[in-house]
């Protein structure tokens, strides 16, 4: 009996001794699992108070008669997105932000890459011409924006008092007096302030570059043209795709610069999409069409940050 016993007890102590670290593996993962949830909750929490629940309220407002002031009167649902086509506003203020859109994603791409050029390599003053490149995108963009509306004053600003004083003009400059004007004035305000945030972002890929390969192109008899064109530009394009990606969705999103510098002027040629939708709410107060205004920008720019994403990728892969 005790030898059946002691035959009896042996895989008894064994399985448990077994099953021990699996217990205490299981317990582990419970708790790392846990504790990634309890980390990740703050940030769930403020993502869906502040982004998932005012987006489902866009879509509801978007197919609602919602007034500012009325509360939603009911559904409607297609009668907010087949209306946008009949606001006078809303085709120039699609043609305007276009145009807006291409003019500065040109230019600080373009100029963003030539200041990384700049200062790609080691010197004396490269540290100080980077900080100063830098340097205005540490000012708000109101702020910014207010700068320059005294900068463009004819009365206050620093520009058409000093040429009438020394007769070189007898009317003081009027910068927002064309559409055009307008525009440039703006377009200026925005290369000024975010030309090194682009100059930066272009800056870290070139930097990605091995110098070893464009040392092989000169071997091989490239011109510096043709080092840029051939080496550079297709090691570069994921730094260029995100900043297309920053430029384009910014710029299809612009609002302050111009409610502060023009307020539409002259006669409404200078409203963008975010100041249409602004208007619709807050100035007609007509929630309904704003939403709807807002969910075709945000698919518009759904896509074209889809279209982005799979140049990013492409540009990783090859």
């Amino acid at each position: 009996m005790s030898t059946t016993g002691e035959i009896s007890e042996t895989p008894t102590s064994s399985s448990a001794s077994d099953t021990q670290p699996v217990t205490r593996r299981s317990n582990w993962r419970r708790v790392r699992t846990l504790q990634g949830i309890a980390y990740a909750l703050p940030t769930f929490v403020f993502v869906a108070i502040l982004f998932v629940l005012p987006l489902g309220l866009v879509f509801q407002m978007s197919a609602s008669s919602w007034k500012l002031l009325q509360g939603n009167k009911g559904l409607n649902l297609p009668t907010n997105f087949t209306a946008i086509s009949g606001n006078s506003l809303f085709w120039p203020a699609v043609v305007f932000t276009v145009e807006y859109t291409v003019v500065v994603t040109v230019l600080l791409i373009g100029l963003g890459l030539g200041l990384a050029l700049l200062v790609q390599s080691s010197g004396r003053w490269v540290s100080g011409l980077r900080t100063s490149f830098l340097l205005p995108g540490a000012v708000g963009l109101a702020t910014a924006s207010l700068l320059f509306w005294g900068f463009y004053s004819p009365t206050i600003g620093p520009i058409s008092p000093p040429l009438m004083q020394l007769g070189l003009i007898h009317d003081p400059i009027q910068f927002f007096l064309t559409t055009w004007g307008a525009l440039l004035s703006t377009v200026f305000l925005i290369v000024w302030k975010y030309a090194g945030f682009y100059m930066l972002i272009l800056l870290v890929g070139l930097q990605q570059i091995s110098p070893e390969l464009m040392e092989a192109a000169s071997i091989d008899g490239a011109s510096r043209w043709q080092a840029f064109r051939f080496v550079t530009l297709p090691l570069l394009r994921p730094s260029l795709a995100l900043a297309l990606i920053l430029c384009i969705t910014g710029s299809l999103l612009a609002f302050d610069q111009f409610y502060i510098l023009t307020k539409g002027a002259p006669s409404n040629t200078t409203v963008t999409l975010v100041q249409l939708i602004y208007r619709e709410a807050f100035q007609r107060q007509n929630l309904g069409t704003a939403a709807a205004i807002s969910v075709i920008v945000l698919a518009v720019l759904l896509i074209l940050n889809a279209i982005q994403f799979r140049g990013l990728r492409v540009g990783r892969a090859s």
